[in-house]
């Protein structure tokens, strides 16, 4: 059985009420789990306890700017994915974020459907996707990959014993491809794995 894939986890930090309600609105109904923040003090101890997935930053507030919050949020969580948006862009607090990891720097008023790429990159790269197929497809990569290697397998060793392609295998690996189920039979047999192995929980 195929699990649900959970929702994602947004924290909203703006000391405008207007913009986080506004985030709140479009968040939501892009299916997120949303929580707003406008007093930035509290942040940090906020995505302590949170376990949020995805932190939505304004870069000028009054008790804190972003660069001190997004230092503090990086002290108590370096997973979380950090979107920064501003009405003041500056290449100096562009690189600054850049530096402490953040995904992407917008700018106010944000295009909605660039918006809409950045938290579909996020998601993807922290494996948080929408459709249960494409999340099935990151845990068959994951597994294959930590199976390989655990045997002290390449790619290109891999190609040999199970006559498939090493562009191919790369793809499995990093779930940019869906793999048949006579591939799958080729890659748990090369592994010496029944191929019910390769599907992690699911």
């Amino acid at each position: 059985m195929v699990k649900a894939v959970a929702a994602v986890r947004v924290l909203v930090v703006d000391d405008d009420k207007d913009v986080c309600d506004f985030m709140e609105t479009f968040l939501v109904k892009d299916g997120f789990e949303v929580r707003t923040l406008s007093d930035a003090t509290k942040v940090e101890d906020e995505v302590r306890v949170g376990a949020y997935n995805l932190l939505i930053l304004d870069m000028m507030m009054p008790q804190l700017d972003g660069i001190s919050v997004l230092k503090a949020v990086r002290k108590v969580d370096s997973d979380i994915a950090v979107v920064v948006f501003t009405g003041y862009p500056s290449i100096e607090t562009a690189v600054q974020a850049m530096q402490l990891e953040a995904v992407d720097y917008l700018s106010k008023p944000f295009n909605p459907e660039e918006f809409r790429e950045v938290l579909e990159r996020v998601r993807r790269k922290k494996g948080l996707l929408k459709s249960p197929e494409e999340n099935l497809h990151r845990v068959i990569g994951e597994t294959v990959r930590g199976l390989r290697k655990a045997r002290g397998l390449t790619l290109k060793q891999m190609s040999k014993r199970t006559n498939l392609s090493v562009s191919l295998l790369s793809q499995i690996e990093r779930a940019e491809s869906s793999a048949s189920i006579s591939s799958l039979f080729k890659i748990a047999t090369a592994l010496d794995v029944r191929i019910q192995s390769l599907f992690g929980d699911y």
